[in-house]
């Protein structure tokens, strides 16, 4: 057998290839198969996290379904999902066209605008939550009513200040992802577009964005996967409140399981979230096409 390149495979190379992927298969077993079995084990028992673990069959699936709060935070999880989607999407297209440019000091904003990806999410919840309280916070500081809002206390404000905060944080992250795959696009379609008379926009509408589809919905991916897992920043800037307005599940998995030590009930939902995940994941492969992971690997 030949390789593309009419080259036979040495000897013994296969087997390189297999030690080489076994440390990363070993860690992949050991932090991510391993536990998984293990929570969905734990979702049929009944287990405090300190005493003797009781296998309870159904018990804690029937008692997550049939929970009144339930359809709620999955609601709220849809709709963290959606908006922060909605919103660090587009931006993150722009950005990352902006930052591909030919100019030097394009370079420079890359590194700043990476930054607050390096910042942890309890961190900048702590300082957001300073500098937004109404009596001692930003606003009030410089006598700007707008800033001066009770921003964690309504429901409305409190869940569109965690969508900005969460868009603040990974925009520079899905920024660098497009901003990799709008630099392997060939600068011939550019040229071509040009003699054809097309400007910069239409040059972004007609061959930027066609080009970055696999790089889309590879970022999408990661932020629709990703924003099932909110939960340090969302539990130190609102707890989930006021009320029930910014309770996740994710959220809710650590109230029920660290706090009520109902390790089962908690574990259910960490099963329905890895579940739901893996679909969502699949579902934009799907719309990707087949080779969505192999194009999306050559432009980063």
């Amino acid at each position: 057998m030949t390789t593309s390149t009419g080259h036979r495979p040495r000897r013994g190379q296969g087997g390189n290839l297999v030690w080489l992927a076994a440390p990363a298969l070993v860690f992949f077993v050991g932090f991510a198969v391993i536990p998984v079995v293990g929570v969905f084990a734990l979702s049929f028992t009944t287990w405090d996290g300190i005493g003797e673990i009781q296998f309870s069959g159904l018990t804690s699936w029937r008692a997550v379904l049939t929970d009144p709060g339930l359809p709620h935070a999955i609601w709220v999880t849809f709709l963290v999902m959606v908006a922060s989607w909605a919103v660090q999407t587009p931006l993150s297209i722009l950005l990352g066209t902006f930052l591909a440019g030919p100019q030097r000091y394009r370079a420079l904003l890359s590194v700043v605008y990476f930054i607050p990806l390096l910042l942890s999410s309890a961190a900048i919840a702590i300082a957001y939550k300073a500098l937004l309280d109404p009596n001692f916070g930003l606003g009030a500081g410089l006598g700007i009513a707008f800033l001066s809002q009770d921003w964690l206390g309504r429901p409305g404000l409190a869940f569109g200040l965690v969508i900005f905060v969460v868009s603040w944080q990974f925009i520079p992250f899905h920024s660098l992802i497009y901003q990799g795959g709008v630099r392997q696009i060939p600068r011939s379609m550019y040229e071509a577009a040009q003699l054809d008379g097309a400007g910069r926009v239409r040059q972004f509408f007609n061959v930027t964005l066609p080009q970055l589809k696999h790089t889309v919905i590879t970022s999408s991916t990661l932020m629709v996967v990703g924003s099932l897992t909110f939960f340090d920043l969302i539990f130190v800037l609102t707890e989930g409140g006021p009320g029930d307005a910014t309770r996740v599940l994710a959220l809710d998995m650590y109230k029920r399981g660290f706090q009520a030590n109902l390790m089962g009930p908690a574990s259910v939902i960490a099963v329905t979230l890895v579940l739901v995940g893996l679909v969502l994941a699949l579902l934009l492969r799907r719309l990707g096409g087949r080779d969505a992971g192999e194009s999306q690997l050559e432009g980063v």
